[in-house]
């Protein structure tokens, strides 16, 4: 797989949406690809999470990576994470 490179946009947001560069290097080379808006790409990958995030306890998490395929390296374009009670 090529380099992976995150954009200062999703290098940015590192801390404030709780996500790690492992999280996302994890999603790209695991998870199905898919189209996103603006001729991007996507992947999604589920991660077990167990603690608190913003005062709240949460068992999971999402990480939703937006990227680019260039010839020599995916620029990461933004990263979201989606944070999952348990099951009731």
């Amino acid at each position: 797989m090529k380099p992976v490179r995150l954009s200062a946009h999703a290098a940015g947001y590192l801390e404030k949406r709780g996500f790690t560069v492992a999280e996302v290097e994890e999603t790209l080379r695991g998870a199905a690809w898919e189209r996103a808006e603006l001729g991007r790409l996507q992947a999604r990958r589920d991660f077990e999470f167990r603690r608190d995030w913003n005062g709240e306890y949460y068992a999971a998490k999402q990480v939703r990576v937006v990227f680019v395929e260039e010839a020599a390296e995916i620029v990461v374009v933004t990263v979201y994470t989606y944070f999952i009670k348990e099951s009731e």
